[in-house]
């Protein structure tokens, strides 16, 4: 398994590894399950075609990047059985959260990787990914962070050599300063195209899109989320 470690702290896009310690039964499923649902790559020749981490055949591989808590993407596994998920996520009380909603709704299409994406990213195949989510990443507010975003050009081309074309980048944001730093990047990129075709597209969560505890603390707080998605060219 790749290592955190290994990656520059300046280079970092995430903060903190650890919150709150955690419960008896958070701490038994960490030691329990995280081993048999996270993911080797460095057990894979490179390229490595991600549908080789899932036990059984999926028709589309989605990603989801800094899963948070993992309502989102326990939702999506739960809703879609034949499409296999992997999500990162380096703050462990997040992994913690989401192997208990793996327990809780018996899903078996979703795996793991608790800790920094881009070693892994790097050894997928081109063009075998159908879906990205990155959804309410850090902001990192102030100017001199900016380039901890995870939302960067650079991130934006491995996105889109991931994604088959057609292939989806969803992205949410209720801080407005780092939505106009993503529309800027993503509609500068000569390989994607916003499918927004009017405020309504970007002002409304999509059916398919569970409202998160999150979102819900953001709106309770006043501020008003943006959703955002591009199609692969």
């Amino acid at each position: 398994m790749t290592d955190g470690a290994d990656i520059p702290p300046a280079r970092r896009f995430y903060g903190r590894r650890r919150g709150r310690p955690l419960r008896a039964g958070m701490e038994r499923l960490m030691a329990e399950r995280l081993s048999a649902l996270s993911i080797d790559p460095d057990a894979h020749p490179v390229p490595t075609d991600p549908r080789v981490f899932f036990d059984g055949p999926v028709e589309q591989v989605w990603l989801e990047i800094g899963f948070g808590a993992g309502e989102h993407l326990a939702w999506q596994a739960r809703m879609h059985p034949d499409v296999g998920i992997l999500g990162f996520e380096p703050f462990l009380n997040g992994v913690a959260s989401l192997l208990r909603h793996i327990e809780d709704g018996s899903l078996t299409n979703v795996r793991i990787h608790p800790d920094d994406t881009r070693p892994v990213l790097d050894r997928l195949s081109g063009g075998a990914v159908d879906r990205i989510f990155v959804l309410f990443p850090d902001p990192w507010p102030k100017v001199r962070h900016h380039f901890r975003r995870i939302i960067q050009t650079e991130s934006l081309d491995t996105f889109a050599r991931l994604l088959r074309p057609g292939g989806e980048l969803r992205m949410a944001s209720d801080d407005m300063p780092y939505v106009r730093w993503m529309l800027e990047r993503a509609c500068a990129h000569s390989e994607f195209q916003w499918t927004a075709a009017g405020p309504g597209d970007w002002r409304e969560r999509p059916h398919d899109w569970p409202e998160t505890r999150y979102e819900a603390k953001a709106r309770k707080a006043g501020r008003r989320p943006a959703f955002l998605s591009f199609r692969r060219k």
